[in-house]
């Protein structure tokens, strides 16, 4: 997740001694009254079978007549945990469960955690089309490059559930956000502006398309990788043809933002409207003379976590008018958490068969609308922060309202009709988890 801070000041060791004493984050509780055996021939045999032959027959009927409507698998094969890298399955595990319980907690959604060990491509997206059935949606998580490109897109085409890569659309839909507000506040036309992107990972490619389907020139957009500028005449182009078409595309379509080839980030940056760098861990990877040489009133967006590419400060005394980063210690953080769970509540509860990128991007304009509305946009305060319950409510109906413009809802409904249902099933999983909190049943930290 975006905006993960250091578990540095808790310290290690009272980390792992609060994880031992919980034994995981979530667990699975029965929704149903059972207040004698009788109850279980309806819950379980003879009763069950009624539901089985309906759904044998009609298997949308599963969505209305089992828990898989709101029935969330995350996914992962641990290939880029975090900021941790490559991890045995079972270490990714604990991530998954904190993915879990945001879900819960923010968007009422019950979410799985799948870690696995089918590394190669095909192996895993055949392992996700096999769990279709138990599932209303996938989310895929800590997943290498280029493959979780590949993998996303194979799994939208085949699937028809909603699936989400949150390290690329999740990213993408918070940093497009807070660039909305930001360009507010700078008073430039963010669709005519020139924009760099450096890192040319899950989070920014993403972000690309959408730039790109939200309206900016591909021509005034310029990525940079760890190689430089994605070019046209770049001389490993023929390789990314078949080693990362993305990146190629990219290339081709953005015509290096009309750079020579070779260039630098320093003169990407010149006359740059806006960075968002989501590269590795800094400070240093991008200077403030740089910074300098942007247009007036820059954006920088310095994602990298632990530790931005550039510190706020230090962009801020080289000109920077808005800035943004990862962590939640910091202002304006950039955190996937305001996107995923009210996403996936309003596509599941319009039952839809996919999450588009116009869905994502809806997402996007209303968190930016409902800090501007609800809030109040500052240099400081382009988004909300996530325990802002409000927004969940309101990217859940701006979700399911644009699956049912676009087609792709089983169960369409207004933008009213999910904002009152969204908040209805959110508020009843606060209730419940305060009733459990209250009673003791959940011991609290101290």
């Amino acid at each position: 997740m975006a905006g993960d801070s250091s578990s540095d000041d808790i310290g290690g060791a009272r980390i792992i001694e609060i994880y031992r004493r919980y034994g995981g984050k979530i667990e699975v509780m029965p929704k149903v009254p059972v207040s004698g055996v009788e109850d279980f021939a309806i819950w379980y045999t003879p009763g069950v079978a009624e539901a089985s032959i309906r759904i044998n027959k009609d298997p949308d009927e599963s969505f209305e007549l089992t828990s898989r409507w709101n029935m969330v698998a995350i996914v992962t094969d641990a290939t880029r945990v975090l900021g941790l890298g490559k991890l045995l399955p079972e270490a990714a595990y604990p991530v998954m469960e904190g993915k879990a319980l945001i879900f819960k907690l923010f968007g009422g959604v019950d979410a799985v955690p799948i870690v696995h060990r089918r590394r190669e491509p095909g192996a895993f997206a055949s392992l996700v089309k096999d769990l279709e059935p138990s599932f209303g949606g996938v989310n895929l998580e800590d997943i290498e490059s280029p493959k979780c490109f590949y993998l996303l897109d194979f799994l939208r085409m085949e699937l028809e559930i909603p699936v989400w890569h949150d390290d690329q659309q999740g990213t993408a839909a918070a940093s497009l956000a807070g660039l909305i507000n930001a360009f507010k506040i700078v008073g430039k036309n963010l669709r005519e502006s020139r924009i760099v992107l450096l890192g040319a990972g899950a989070a920014n490619i993403a972000l690309y398309r959408f730039l790109k389907a939200y309206g900016v020139n591909p021509r005034n957009i310029v990525v940079v990788d760890s190689k430089g500028v994605l070019h046209p005449e770049r001389e490993d182009m023929d390789r990314l043809l078949f080693s990362n078409r993305y990146k190629y595309e990219i290339a081709l379509e953005t015509e290096g933002g009309g750079l020579a080839p070779g260039s630098s980030l320093e003169e990407a940056l010149r006359g740059a409207d806006a960075l968002v760098a989501a590269s590795r861990p800094g400070p240093g990877v991008v200077k403030k003379e740089w910074i300098r040489g942007m247009s007036r009133d820059p954006i920088v967006f310095a994602l990298a976590n632990p530790t931005p590419e550039i510190w706020p400060w230090e962009a801020r005394d080289a000109g920077a008018r808005v800035v943004a980063t990862g962590r939640s210690d910091l202002p304006n953080q950039v955190n996937n958490a305001l996107v995923f769970p009210g996403v996936f509540r309003g596509a599941l509860d319009v039952r839809s068969r996919a999450i588009t990128d116009g869905m994502a991007i809806a997402a996007a304009e209303e968190i930016a609308r409902y800090t501007e509305e609800e809030i109040g946009i500052e240099e400081d305060r382009i988004l909300p922060p996530i325990t802002d319950w409000q927004v969940h409510y309101r990217v859940a109906a701006a979700v399911a309202w644009a699956a049912s413009r676009e087609k792709v809802a089983r169960k369409p409904r207004t933008y009213a009709e999910e904002l009152e249902n969204a908040r209805a099933i959110i508020e009843t999983t606060r209730r419940k988890y305060g009733a459990l909190l209250s009673a003791g049943l959940i011991e609290r930290l101290v």
